[in-house]
C-alpha cells in the first residue's frame, strides 16, 4: 500500500468545539449570534451529516418555534465559507468541523447502508487533484472527494 500524509488534530468535543467554532467565526470578522450558535450545536450533535431540514427541526424544537430551513442554509453555507462546517456533497448535507480553522481538502467515506460519513484529510492525494486540475487549465476552488461504498461497521 502506499504511504499516505495523513495527519491527526487534536478533535474538541461539547462545549470546546462549539468554543473553537466560535473563535474561528469571530476571526473572520463575523458575529456569532444565539442562532448561529444553535445551529452549530445542532449540528455538532448529529452523528452523521444532517440536512439543513433536520438542522431547522431540531433548532426549531428547541427554541419552541419554527426556524425556516432557508436561514439554516444560509448560516450553513457561512460555517463552510468559514470552515467550521463541511458539506457533504452526495447527500446535500453537512457535518460540524471536528477541528475548525484547520485548512484541508477534505476526503469523505460515505456508506450506502448507514449513512455514515467519516472525514479524512490527506494532503497528498488532494494535492494530486488540484495539480492535475492546474494541468489542465482548471483553477480548483475546493476538491470534493467523496467514496461511496460500505463501512467496516455495516460490512461486518
Amino acid at each position: 500500500m502506499a504511504d499516505h500524509h495523513h495527519h491527526k488534530h487534536h478533535e474538541p468535543t461539547g462545549a470546546k468545539l462549539a468554543d473553537a467554532a466560535q473563535a474561528t467565526l469571530e476571526a473572520q470578522n463575523e458575529q456569532w449570534t444565539p442562532m448561529r450558535a444553535a445551529i452549530f450545536d445542532a449540528l455538532a450533535a448529529e452523528e452523521k451529516p444532517a440536512s439543513a431540514y433536520d438542522i431547522a427541526d431540531t433548532v426549531s424544537k428547541a427554541r419552541g418555534k419554527r426556524v425556516a430551513p432557508n436561514s439554516v442554509y444560509r448560516i450553513l453555507d457561512l460555517f463552510v465559507s468559514n470552515n467550521i462546517a463541511m458539506r457533504v456533497e452526495s447527500a446535500n448535507a453537512y457535518i460540524a468541523n471536528a477541528h475548525p480553522g484547520c485548512h484541508h481538502d477534505c476526503i469523505f467515506l460515505v456508506c450506502r447502508n448507514c449513512h455514515q460519513a467519516t472525514h479524512v484529510d490527506d494532503d497528498r492525494v488532494t494535492g494530486d487533484v488540484r495539480a492535475v486540475a492546474e494541468h489542465e487549465g482548471f483553477r480548483p476552488e475546493r476538491p470534493v472527494i467523496e467514496i461511496l461504498g460500505t463501512c467496516a461497521k455495516c460490512a461486518a
